[in-house]
């Protein structure tokens, strides 16, 4: 029995949770999903189509977008495969192999776009602070190297945190807090140590997070010093005006991150539909935004989706 029970654990099936309290009302429910993950993935795939297929659109600042587009993309495709799934079939089981594969993308496409709005805001404080030498620093090969390096990041820190739960035991009913599977959520089940996936997902938080985040700071701590010293207010407010569509793009990012991992830590006495909505929150909320902000604010994006949507 001792045998069977330990092969039983090593493969544990866990339940995922859609918005407690509302689940007679599924199908209603996943209209607005339905619809915000359309909104994701037509604005998102359109914006990658412009910048593909417009040569004007092949620069430096550009090509960020298209990378931005691409993780927004991922985590789209992420989330909606086990979202949707509950909301039409009441399809709630995953195992726990599907769900590290799931957690892979997921925390993988988070992280890379973290590390694309970082180097966006290189971007803008390169163009605004030096920006005779802006085609001599941002060359495409140095582009190139920016992507493969996000891209190593990601993989070199997700995989170590993602391969230590093969080793945590699962013992009682395995039911999580959200619509997909997330890493923090996930080791709260666990019935055996997991204090080396705390660490180790605390250590790739530290590389991520923690080392973005003050890079985007510095970055406009140096790009409103630039501008604070220009004589023209006009002309003030034009450059700055340029940063107004990654500052869009920074805030609904890291403001839902910082607020759901606020629930998760100091947030257990709160309704479980607080959970549910704020997780929701955090992975829709940028593919969805990212494209309409940059389509409003941003000239040749406008004009570019405009052409593709009205062309003759």
């Amino acid at each position: 029995m001792d045998i069977l029970g330990n092969l039983i654990s090593t493969l544990p099936t866990f339940l995922l949770t859609s918005i407690p309290g509302l689940e007679s009302v599924h199908a209603w429910i996943s209209l607005p999903f339905s619809f915000l993950y359309a909104i994701a993935l037509s604005g998102n795939t359109m914006i990658l189509f412009v910048i593909i297929t417009q040569k004007n659109l092949h620069e430096p600042m550009y090509y960020f977008l298209s990378m931005l587009s691409a993780a927004d993309l991922g985590l789209t495709i992420s989330t909606m495969s086990t979202t949707l799934p509950i909301f039409w079939f009441n399809s709630r089981e995953i195992s726990l192999d599907n769900c590290i594969i799931q957690m892979f993308f997921l925390h993988g496409f988070t992280n890379m776009e973290s590390g694309v709005l970082t180097v966006m805001a290189f971007d803008r404080y390169v163009a605004i602070c030096d920006p005779l030498r802006y085609t001599i620093i941002l060359t495409n090969s140095r582009i190139i190297q920016m992507g493969i390096l996000i891209i190593t990041r990601t993989i070199v820190l997700i995989m170590p945190v993602l391969l230590l739960l093969k080793h945590l035991y699962f013992c009682r009913e395995n039911i999580l807090s959200h619509s997909y599977c997330y890493h923090p959520d996930v080791i709260k089940l666990a019935c055996s140590d997991s204090r080396a996936n705390s660490i180790c997902g605390l250590i790739g938080l530290m590389l991520t997070t923690g080392v973005d985040t003050p890079c985007i700071v510095l970055s406009y701590i140096l790009i409103i010093r630039s501008v604070l010293s220009m004589d023209s207010l006009k002309e003030r407010h034009k450059v700055f005006s340029t940063c107004i569509s990654h500052i869009g793009a920074v805030a609904i990012f890291y403001i839902p991150m910082i607020s759901l991992s606020f629930v998760h830590r100091y947030g257990q006495s709160a309704p479980k539909v607080v959970h549910s909505m704020m997780a929701n929150i955090y992975l829709l909320l940028p593919p969805v935004l990212n494209p309409i902000i940059y389509s409003v604010k941003t000239k040749h994006i406008r004009k570019a989706v405009l052409r593709l949507l009205f062309i003759r």
